[in-house]
């Protein structure tokens, strides 16, 4: 669930000229294993429901649909590789809601429509491994709460997507999108491109039409990279919105399941049926009013009208075309009638190491937990070091289990030192940090690039992060929402809107009426890769070439 600090981004941010640009890039010509013609094309679950409702689709066929898509581009043709494992039963499950609907019963908006989850996730009869081939054969007995949820609202579970192993909590030097049982995930927009985070499946999957949006996990940016870069729209829900029961977890302060879909319809419907309170979750009690939302009635195009945005620069500044189209985006914002001001958020990076201390502790005291009742034998972290180090040309080819050997060293959720770290960080991204900056200019929100375009994948380097503006939210356990706000050289880019403790309702509003004023998302095209063309001269923030979104 977790992507990198912000340290680097920080670092960066802090210079006000950027040096010549790599050579600017163009997209190659399409691959000859491109995706073929799909029906669904961009499917709207609105749309998807419409059919189903006039009788023109049966659940039974868009399921069918989608697992052919899976084996044509998925595990054929650009071999996307998101998919880790296909859900046995989904056509079976799928007949069964047909029935129901012939019978005069619909659940809501999510019935007959095809779900992938992120592999962290209890879903029976498949397998819960985080990628990791310890786990290969972890088959839950129950379903996770969620997925009781989207169940209940009639979802087909279609299957479950690849993820960074352990969400990205093995080691200081991970490659995102890889894992030692589901290999690496592409980008769908270049296939040699990173999907980021560790909920990089689900982003290749839904960007490449393989369901109609699916479920992904955040502790520090993985629902919102992968979207990102995905041209996907994101909702990291305030920690306790959204049950944790039966995900594997890191940390208990900040982790969270969310939608990642194409539109944010789509994401507001998954929100709506899978928030609800958990009695064996300990963040649910904090939300004071546990009233349902229908997210979808927040779906407010003029929302921008009167709005109060604060624009975080310190997030800005580490990838110059990406700001150039963040300058965009925020004029954009302004000619749909919000109120655009500077902001900071004045004790940004003060929490990064305090942060990780946190997470160590926390990662061992719940993987313990979870492990404890789940269906294997390794009911330990010290037993999973173990299996690695036994299973090293499998589980470590490319990158070792530095954090797992940190957190095995951690003592009890009792020590001093966590507690103290806990503390800090919450107080320090929190009140001190969102809270002060939305109060002291009366703001609705707080944006800021989501994130760079998707680096080449480099699975003997790891990762090639260069900053993003995702972090406060994740740290202070509030919520954050991406949507598409343009592509560079082909990839997309993403703004990302950050508010305080149970703000989704009004950040939903102001980022539909941002994607009906922009319409930015483009779909994949399965490019092999970006190729580069003519250098770009140095260029100051002051000089910013403007993007169309």
């Amino acid at each position: 669930m977790r992507h990198l600090p912000l340290a680097a981004a920080l670092t960066l941010a802090l210079a006000a000229c950027q040096p010549a640009s790599p050579p600017p890039a163009t997209p190659a010509k399409t691959a000859q294993a491109a995706a073929p013609a799909f029906a669904f094309e961009e499917a709207s679950i609105a749309d998807l429901q419409a059919k189903m409702a006039a009788g023109t689709l049966t659940s039974h066929a868009l399921t069918q649909a989608y697992l052919d898509r899976i084996a044509a581009i998925d595990r054929a043709g650009p071999a996307i590789n998101a998919v880790i494992e296909l859900n046995p039963d989904a056509l079976k499950e799928a007949d069964a809601l047909d029935a129901e609907r012939k019978a005069g019963k619909v659940r809501g908006p999510l019935h007959g429509i095809p779900v992938l989850l992120k592999d962290n996730i209890d879903a029976p009869p498949m397998a819960n491994s985080a990628g990791s081939l310890a786990l290969a054969d972890n088959r839950p007995k129950a379903d996770a709460f969620l997925v009781a949820r989207l169940r209940a609202a009639g979802a087909v579970i279609l299957g479950k997507t690849n993820l960074s192993e352990w969400a990205n909590f093995r080691s200081t030097r991970s490659t995102s999108g890889w894992s030692g049982r589901g290999g690496q995930t592409k980008n769908p927009y270049a296939l040699d491109r990173n999907p980021c985070g560790s909920s990089a499946g689900t982003g290749s999957a839904i960007a490449a039409d393989l369901a109609a949006a699916g479920i992904g996990t955040e502790t520090d940016g993985s629902i919102i990279c992968p979207s990102a870069v995905a041209g996907l729209v994101g909702i990291k829900p305030t920690v306790g919105l959204v049950s944790r029961s039966g995900i594997i977890p890191i940390s208990v302060s900040q982790d969270t399941a969310g939608p990642m879909a194409r539109s944010v319809a789509d994401a507001a419907a998954l929100l709506t049926a899978i928030a609800a309170p958990d009695p064996a979750d300990p963040a649910a009690g904090e939300r004071k009013d546990p009233t349902p939302i229908d997210y979808t009635a927040h779906l407010k195009a003029d929302a921008l009208k009167g709005a109060r945005i604060g624009v975080v620069r310190k997030l800005t500044g580490y990838q110059p075309d990406t700001d150039a189209a963040f300058e965009a985006a925020v004029a954009a914002l302004k000619a749909a009638g919000a109120t655009v001001v500077e902001a900071e958020i004045p004790t940004l990076g003060q929490w990064d190491n305090d942060e990780l201390q946190m997470m160590l502790y926390e990662f061992k005291d719940g993987l313990n937990r979870y492990l404890a009742s789940a269906n294997t034998p390794y009911k330990t972290l010290a037993d999973l070091i173990a299996y690695n180090k036994a299973h090293a040309a499998q589980e470590m080819p490319y990158f070792g289990q530095e954090l797992f050997e940190q957190a095995q060293a951690k003592g009890p959720l009792t020590e001093p030192a966590y507690l103290a770290a806990r503390d800090k960080v919450r107080r320090l991204a929190g009140p001190e940090g969102i809270d002060a900056a939305l109060r002291k200019q009366h703001l609705d929100a707080l944006v800021a690039p989501s994130m760079s375009p998707a680096w080449p994948t480099d699975l003997i380097n790891g990762d090639h992060f260069t900053g993003a503006g995702y972090g406060a939210a994740a740290v202070a356990r509030y919520p954050s929402l991406t949507v598409p706000m343009g592509e560079v050289h082909g990839l997309p880019v993403g703004i990302v809107f950050m508010g305080t403790a149970w703000s989704e309702p009004r950040l939903i509003e102001l980022g539909y009426a941002f994607e009906q004023a922009s319409k930015a998302r483009t779909p994949p095209r399965f490019l092999p890769t970006i190729t580069t063309t003519s250098p770009s001269p140095a260029r100051c923030r002051s000089s910013l070439r403007r993007v169309r979104i």
